[in-house]
């Protein structure tokens, strides 16, 4: 994989006309903050009423923009940031960020940016790459998708009575076919060809959920914002604020994660002296304010001609890599003698740069290559133990992140932003302002509520009532998601040899997964497994009966599962670690348990946290359920028997805010284990456990 650098150049107003500019660097496999140039902001001026006319130029746009940018000190600084690129190998990806005081900086066409002693177009190619960031209240984290699950949505809107506004008509059979034709292998569903592409029809589409929205339609910017010409379910035009389609997109559960705008004019009208708040209320900066990760727009009337060359370079190139910036930059190098090679525009808030990643090949190339030592330790008397975190909930439920926002806005939680996404915070608000009824009761209606919205029509009338039993719920989501889907993480972790599960979840969809699963006894005969639920005993505020109170010589088979609930479960509340405090006491009762004889723990839990090869599922390094969960595993006699194993597969999912480093992932994981073998698997759980359900049926 191509290392990349990033410059990030802020910009923030003096007084008008004049600003200050601020360099930061941030260089491959180095967490120092690099300040180009040095720690004094740079000042520059812009003359927008000589320079915006000249864009019916665009060279010499490019090089009077290049004037007032390229100042000494500018040039120098810019320059020790491409050599600095250059020394670590690496690409250079600079992100434009105008400051709320300097928002006139977006009416400048940076892509025809020129240096005025080289002359040649700065930002065409793939050596130097040009975003725009767009501040976003969208919190949502941004989670990545293997390559081979993309799917687009191409859509075309040809209002019948086009004309009579003197639009011309376009080629409905043919833009789709141009948009099948530049996506290649990613599976598309298409719009507009035998229906029209109204607003109801594109919206609920777009619920089908997709990754890439290919939208191909007529553009126009007014005094009050920008419009798209959509379609009545007649077929005639609705001229449609872009505001409204911003909205609808906006409240998907799933927006796409790139919207290619094939529309004039939806990064702007491309004409000279327009206003700021018009660029700013463009279809394309909107869908960029409201959270959309990356969006690709037009600054003006792009020629057909243009957008035919531009566009299946771009989604080849996006093929090679999912790297959006680098795919825009070729493209717009294969039109650059075009007037119009400048109106293609990235506004993206993406870390990374990517659309999609390889399962199992982090950001830096590392591959997960440690298969045969993990199915040997499958084979080998069960020498393996998953442990199942809170991501596994996500297809179901939503990501936990989400679950906890939800939360804080029903509960007018008043602490930051950021702290608004943790579990343990906005449940210890809850917990400490209200009671703990009060919490538990709200935990049960969030999980019901996203369930039913999942699972919907799927699932019987009574459990669409507002008071259906959570676990029924739970129990017919689960059935629902094992039978759609042979790759289901609970249904392909019960199909495996195990005698011993943990899992810091809180529901009964493991077990249900393993009463379903076919096992041969030592005498041949053919059964299903019968597992048995244990609730950690953490805390003394709450009593569990187990298998272990009538039956102390239990040892957990592949026949008979242990399933070890270490955070509770949903039929004790008492027993759920939630809030900070849950967590703390929780550390606190599982170091005791050392002192204690007997332990509390069982036995064959203790010896499966450091005699066996941890399988880890569904955690992000930074979630508290996480660090619990390790300090857990390091308090253990015995951990230096960690290193006998040939590794602890670590599974880690990318998004957008965690994780993108599998190397410093990997430093971090090893002040956790000490000398144990730690290899990390990059993906989601489902992507890990779909090829480990590959490599062992092909045993």
């Amino acid at each position: 994989m191509t290392p990349f650098a990033d410059l990030e150049i802020s910009f923030h107003q003096r007084e008008p006309g004049w600003y200050s500019a601020e360099l930061r660097l941030s260089l491959p496999d180095s967490e120092a903050d690099v300040r180009p140039g040095g720690n004094t902001p740079i000042l520059l001026a812009f003359d927008f009423s000589s320079l915006q006319p000249m864009i019916s130029d665009p060279p010499e746009y490019g090089l009077m923009l290049g004037e007032s940018f390229f100042t000494p000190e500018m040039d120098k600084a810019f320059g020790e940031a491409r050599a600095g690129a250059q020394a670590a190998g690496a690409v250079l990806r600079v992100r434009l960020l105008a400051d709320s005081s300097a928002p006139e900086i977006n009416t400048l066409y940076w892509e025809a940016l020129r240096h005025p002693k080289e002359k040649a177009p700065v930002f065409t190619g793939e050596n130097i790459l040009l975003s725009r960031y767009l501040p976003s209240s969208d919190l949502r984290p941004v989670k990545l998708r293997p390559q081979g699950a993309l799917k687009a949505l191409a859509a075309v809107s040809n209002p019948s009575n086009v004309t009579q506004y003197k639009l011309a008509q376009l080629d409905v059979a043919g833009e789709l076919d141009r948009a099948r034709e530049a996506l290649g292998n990613i599976p598309i569903t298409e719009l507009g060809r035998n229906e029209p592409c109204t607003l109801n029809a594109l919206t609920e589409k777009l619920r089908e959920g997709y990754d890439i929205l290919y939208l191909t339609a007529h553009g126009t910017m007014t005094e009050s914002g920008g419009r798209i010409w959509l379609q009545k379910e007649d077929g005639t035009a609705a001229i449609t604020p872009s505001e409204e389609l911003v909205t609808r997109i906006h409240e998907l559960r799933e927006p796409p994660r790139l919207v290619v705008l094939v529309s004039c004019q939806s990064a702007g009208d491309g004409k000279p002296g327009k206003e700021t708040g018009r660029v700013l209320q463009a279809l394309g900066p909107r869908l960029a304010q409201v959270g959309v990760p990356a969006v690709v727009a037009m600054q003006g009337n792009i020629s057909i001609e243009s957008a035919s060359k531009f566009l299946p370079v771009f989604f080849r190139e996006l093929q090679k890599d999912g790297q959006i910036d680098r795919a825009l930059g070729v493209a717009r190098g294969t039109i650059r003698q075009a007037h119009d090679y400048w109106m293609p525009a990235l506004f993206m808030r993406l870390r990374s740069g990517r659309i999609w990643y390889v399962p199992g090949v982090g950001g830096e190339g590392e591959t997960f290559d440690k298969w045969p030592s993990l199915l040997n330790a499958i084979r080998n008397n069960a020498a393996c133990t998953p442990i199942l975190g809170p991501g596994l909930y996500e297809p179901l439920m939503g990501s936990w992140p989400e679950m906890a926002e939800s939360l804080a806005e029903q509960f007018h939680f008043p602490l930051s932003a950021f702290l608004r996404q943790s579990i343990p915070q906005v449940t210890q608000y809850i917990a400490t302002h209200y009671d703990l009824n009060t919490l538990f009761t709200s935990v049960d209606s969030m999980m019901r509520h996203a369930l039913q919205a999942r699972f919907g029509a799927q699932l019987p009338a009574p459990l669409q009532k507002p008071n259906a039993s959570l676990q029924e719920l739970f129990r017919t989501a689960g059935q629902l998601a094992r039978a759609s889907d042979p790759y289901e993480p609970h249904r392909v972790l019960a199909g495996l040899p195990l005698r011993i599960y943990i899992t810091t979840n809180y529901d009964d969809m493991l077990a249900d997964a393993l009463r379903e699963t076919d096992v041969k006894t030592e005498s041949g005969e053919t059964v299903k497994k019968q597992p048995e639920v244990v609730i950690c005993p953490w805390s003394e505020r709450f009593y569990a009966p187990s298998v272990y109170d009538e039956e102390p010589g239990y040892v957990p088979s592949v026949e008979r599962p242990l399933v070890y609930h270490l955070f509770g479960h949903l039929n004790v509340p008492d027993s759920m670690v939630l809030t900070e405090d849950d967590y703390f006491e929780f550390l606190l009762g599982f170091t005791a348990n050392k002192k204690r004889t007997p332990p509390v723990i069982p036995p064959a839990v203790l010896r499966a946290l450091t005699d066996s090869a941890l399988l880890i599922l569904g955690f992000a390094l930074d979630d508290w359920s996480f660090r619990a969960l390790f300090r857990t595993v390091m308090v253990q006699p015995g951990g230096a028997r960690r290193g006998r194993y040939a590794h602890v597969g670590i599974q880690l999912e990318p998004d957008e805010a965690r994780n993108l480093n599998p190397r410093r992932a990997y430093q971090y994981l090893q002040k956790y284990f000490g000398d144990a073998q730690i290899n990390l698997y990059w993906g989601k759980s489902d992507d890990f456990l779909r090829e480990l359900a590959q490599r062992w049926k092909g045993e």
